[in-house]
């Protein structure tokens, strides 16, 4: 696995891979099985497999949760390399925004609601870095996961707004055995709130109504952000102490065997 810090010294590198296919996956790393699901993916369907690892400045709402941000590089380096990656992008924030984060990617409608309505700003953040790395990177395809359901629809929609020529793959959101959502915030629970973390899930793939689930969540300790139901999909975010837990199902729930489980 070749790991490049460089920017000019990547595109030169790029210039080499004419003719071969490229797949992206782009990460704040922290990586879990969630992530590696999806570089197993891009390593079958591609020639050539890059992964990212930038923590995005821009698109943390408070420079405390930056800073907590779980920094695994070593850890991640490991995992990257039993799967067979090819790069390793390893860029500073220096480097990615030499204009000092003046120009800026926004969106008008998606990005104003749910997830934007509480993180100001955060659907910026992602867009602009999102759009920064297929520039630099120019795969033929990018691996983006489920779970965070805006964010996907979002990339989707800027490939097609922007006519990028790059297949954005959805991603099946990887799950624990008792359904919680992989995340790199799972790490921040304590153990008596990890258990009670696989309420989410469950709560959402039930025919509760949203105000039903609701009130059982808060029943149970969480702070509930939102429950929305658009495009097909019972969207959530909830509060468990410090640590926010996003997630979302198909809706109205699959029956056990197609889909999600």
């Amino acid at each position: 696995m070749n790991i490049i810090t460089n920017i000019a010294t990547w595109q030169t590198e790029r210039l080499t891979l004419t003719g071969k296919s490229v797949g992206l996956v782009p990460t704040m790393g922290n990586l879990h099985a969630g992530h590696a699901s999806l570089c197993q993916r891009a390593r079958r369907e591609n020639d050539i497999v890059v992964v990212t690892i930038f923590v995005n400045p821009t698109q943390f709402n408070h420079a405390s949760d930056y800073d907590r941000y779980p920094r695994t590089f070593e850890q991640d380096q490991a995992l990257l390399k039993t799967i067979g990656i090819d790069y390793l992008l390893l860029f500073n924030a220096d480097r990615l925004y030499p204009d000092h984060y003046e120009i800026q990617v926004t969106e008008t409608n998606i990005s104003q609601l749910l997830e934007g309505e509480h993180r100001p700003g955060h659907f910026i953040g992602m867009l602009t870095i999102v759009l920064k790395l297929l520039n630099l990177v120019s795969p033929q395809r990018a691996y983006v996961g489920e779970k965070d359901y805006q964010q996907l629809l979002l990339i989707q929609k800027m490939v097609a707004a922007l006519f990028l020529p790059i297949e954005i793959i959805a991603c099946e959101t990887i799950r624990a055995e008792d359904g919680l959502a992989l995340s790199s915030r799972n790490g921040f629970l304590t153990t008596e709130q990890r258990q009670q973390a696989a309420l989410l899930p469950r709560l959402l793939q039930s025919n509760l109504s949203i105000e039903e689930i609701t009130q059982q969540l808060t029943q149970a300790g969480f702070t509930v952000d939102y429950i929305a139901e658009q495009s097909g999909r019972r969207l959530a975010a909830v509060w468990l102490g410090e640590v926010r837990l996003i997630d979302n199902t198909f809706y109205p729930p699959l029956k056990k065997g197609v889909g999600e489980p």
